[in-house]
């Protein structure tokens, strides 16, 4: 497909899907927004009108089917991102599908082995977007020598709000919508992995504050996805990590610290920084970090360019999108038994 028109069509065109992959996609030559199915037929047209998309499907199979769409961008909740996956490349369409890979590994498992029995089709999970600006440089300096032996970490990742009982029953805390996926832990998870490799074992325990929330027709449902979580975790690389993501801790900073027999480094995530220091200095600085040595948002072009075989998918493979699937699930099976889980699962 190097040179033929690449037609993508949209399944569920999310926040996501407005603001970042249908203008990343406009911005390459040779591809067209050709197709979009939205939760109802009103919503599409109106997604379509917005977005400059000629055809609107009634139903995801339907688009998944139309023979003139090529790719299948997926940004619906977590609970349709399997079926119509596993529809698409059944089909023989690449895929490009928003994070959260699926409700589960099991699910994530069987994307990633019916994507290996195509692999003329490129399959892609939407990578965690908030590293990006350092990933290459903390490769870089854990791989230099920066920290000695990477000892242990710790990442705080909090919302910073305090709790609130009264808002409505979010999709993030409908287990039926997003499966064992919670808060924001799966994508910082990824974030670890592209920085120092996996998990080995987790010990957790995670705690729902609020238990009963009212949905979007004002019945009042159940909740069992946490507001808060403590995670402890062997890493392969030798290290111990603590995470904690919370949704209750109110004024609260957060950020990654990366502790060394010799350094330490940390992404201040409020600031947007990384700082260092080394042994004998007398506290962090900002890490000068120049243009070209940061990441940068390229999903829709890493996606295109993997389909006419100029590059490799990296930002975020199926086979790094089971890895932090496993690990969320561990985590949510170790806070309901009190022991701890080795990975992978």
């Amino acid at each position: 497909m190097s040179a033929q028109t690449i037609r993508i069509g949209i399944v569920g065109a999310g926040a996501n899907v407005r603001e970042r992959h249908a203008p990343g996609f406009k911005a390459i030559a040779g591809v067209e927004l050709a197709a979009v199915c939205n939760s109802t037929r009103e919503s599409g047209e109106r997604a379509a009108a917005e977005l400059g998309i000629s055809r609107v499907h009634d139903t995801w199979l339907e688009l998944v089917e139309d023979d003139e769409v090529d790719a299948v961008c997926i940004g619906t909740w977590p609970n349709l991102h399997c079926p119509v996956t596993l529809a698409a490349l059944e089909r023989d369409k690449h895929v490009l599908t928003e994070a959260r890979m699926a409700l589960d590994a099991d699910e994530a498992r069987t994307m990633l082995e019916v994507s290996r029995a195509v692999p003329h089709l490129v399959a892609q999970v939407v990578p965690a977007p908030h590293t990006l600006d350092f990933d290459r440089t903390v490769r870089e300096l854990i791989a230099e020598g920066y920290l000695g032996d990477l000892l242990a970490i710790n990442v705080q990742i909090s919302q910073g709000t305090f709790v609130d009982a009264e808002s409505p029953l979010h999709w993030r805390q409908d287990r039926e919508l997003s499966g064992y996926n919670a808060l924001t832990l799966g994508i910082w998870y990824e974030s670890l992995l592209r920085w120092v490799g996996p998990a080995t074992r987790v010990l957790a325990m995670t705690r729902v504050v609020v238990n009963r929330r009212k949905d979007a027709g004002g019945a009042l449902r159940a909740v069992s996805v946490p507001d808060h979580m403590d995670v402890l975790c062997d890493m392969a690389c030798g290290a111990q990590a603590h995470l904690q993501v919370s949704a209750v801790t109110g004024l609260s900073g957060g950020g990654v610290w990366l502790h060394g027999s010799d350094g330490t480094l940390f992404l201040d995530t409020a600031a947007n920084v990384l700082r260092g220091g080394r042994r004998g200095d007398a506290q962090l600085k900002e890490l000068d970090i120049p243009p070209e040595r940061r990441g940068r948002w390229r999903v829709e072009e890493e996606f295109i360019n993997a389909i006419r075989g100029i590059e490799r998918v990296t930002h975020t493979t199926f086979e790094d999108g089971v890895k932090y699937m496993e690990f969320t699930e561990a985590v949510a099976r170790s806070a309901q038994s009190g022991e701890a889980y080795s990975l992978p699962l």
